[in-house]
């Protein structure tokens, strides 16, 4: 099965263009492909995770991925799927940003020996000059045309307007794809539904300029069942830093997936065969539990490695009991089959001063200041209701104090609803 097979099976495609020659161009050997990145932060997110292990599909199967920094374009900001204008960042911030983002991605592809590269725009586009720009570049874009994209229309119909810096977002990106293609022979550009536009645009650039057939592919919006985007929680973004959301938490998301999601996640998420995946769309019951451990564990180790993983696992089975998972079910996995785990140092926590809690602190204001609850608000409706929990025992009131007594081992262990767990150390 060729590698576009591979990415429409696992639910990864929403459209491409060119069908039956890209099948061709991509069984024909060794083909060169891209995906841009937005440098606005220091970390990539589960959000992300689409494009990523796309590019590590491609890698599997003997292509070459780029990951496509965009230092150039960051400095103006792609409009599509933006409702306003986006903050303009500095060169330093885009610096440490790439350079967190390449580390990221270390851990899906192989940069060695030219297997994978990761480029930054900002070396050719920061030093066009504008009237040969317009004149060998913009002659190919019709204003006409490009007002019809969906990335454009959305925001000249909005009470912002669209900005001629942004306006110029296609030109810059339809470059990328030219340069790429001159540069490094990729004649393949992949992104978000919303880029379909802009792919176009560079495919169009290609043909006109150097006379090439370019493709492009598009995936789609990936949301929860229940119509979540992917990556969103109550506390914001699940960040693939692990700083930002700790190995635990990250494992923990995958864990609390609805059970809907559990065969599309592992398709998308996990390299696991889809043989093995579609067992998962038959199970229920703590069989469906021991499947959703299996994708925690499983992209875990890809974004973590096996130390981290293994250290989220013990410390859910710690919390939570050891998921059973069959010899016979998803035999590629690695996870234990058995195990009763620890809690160790997993389980997030958060330092507390002995004097501090020797007055006493409240509840409500507790499971905010830890990220239990997003605002004071959410804790006292979480604690009203019973949802709350110290040491396991059910918190009576939001204004309970949580006092220096509670400490076992100098440790508090607090919960909110059936899952998500944090310590809080006394020193």
């Amino acid at each position: 099965m060729g590698v576009l097979e591979i990415l429409k099976e696992r639910g990864f495609v929403e459209a491409v263009t060119h069908d039956e020659e890209l099948s061709a161009y991509l069984d024909g050997g060794r083909a060169t492909c891209y995906i841009g990145f937005d440098p606005t932060a220091s970390s990539l997110h589960v959000g992300s995770l689409v494009c990523i292990m796309v590019l590590a599909h491609m890698q599997r199967n003997g292509h070459r991925p780029i990951g496509l920094v965009g230092g150039g374009t960051g400095l103006i900001g792609d409009p599509s799927g933006k409702t306003e204008m986006r903050k303009v960042i500095t060169q330093e911030e885009i610096d440490i940003n790439r350079a967190g983002i390449r580390k990221q991605l270390s851990r899906f592809i192989d940069f060695s020996e030219d297997k994978a590269l990761l480029l930054d725009n900002g070396e050719w586009l920061k030093g066009l000059e504008y009237i040969p720009f317009l004149r060998d570049i913009g002659r190919h874009f019709s204003v006409n045309r490009m007002i019809k994209a969906e990335s454009y229309k959305m925001r000249i119909e909005s009470d912002e307007g669209l900005t001629f810096i942004e306006f110029n977002y296609m030109l810059l990106q339809a470059y990328d794809f030219m340069e790429l293609s001159s540069r490094h022979d990729c004649l393949l550009q992949m992104g978000g539904s919303d880029q379909w536009g802009n792919i176009v645009a560079g495919i169009d650039l290609v043909r006109r300029t150097q006379q090439k057939k370019a493709f492009g592919i598009t995936f789609p919006l990936i949301t929860t069942s229940s119509g979540i985007k992917m990556g969103k929680t109550h506390k914001g973004a699940v960040w693939l830093d692990p700083e930002r959301t700790p190995p635990y938490e990250y494992y923990q998301f995958w864990i609390n997936c609805d059970d809907a999601d559990v065969a599309r996640f592992m398709a998308l998420f996990t390299f696991l065969p889809m043989e093995e995946i579609e067992q998962a769309k038959k199970l229920e019951g703590a069989m469906l539990n021991s499947a959703k451990a299996v994708l925690a564990w499983e992209a875990t180790v890809i974004a973590h490695g096996t130390k981290n993983a293994q250290e989220a696992y013990d410390a859910a089975c710690a919390m939570f009991g050891s998921p059973e998972v069959p010899e016979d079910c998803f035999p590629s996995t690695t996870i234990p089959r058995t195990g009763k785990g620890s809690a160790g140092d997993a389980v997030p926590s958060t330092s507390y001063d002995k004097v501090e809690l020797d007055k006493g602190i409240l509840a409500v204001d507790v499971f905010v200041q830890v990220g239990l609850c997003k605002s004071k608000s959410d804790a006292r409706r979480l604690l009203s209701q019973g949802g709350g929990y110290l040491n396991d025992e059910r918190i009576a009131a939001f204004d309970q104090l949580i006092l220096t007594s509670h400490a076992r081992e100098g440790e508090i262990l607090l919960r909110a609803g059936k899952k998500k767990y944090h310590k809080l150390i006394l020193k």
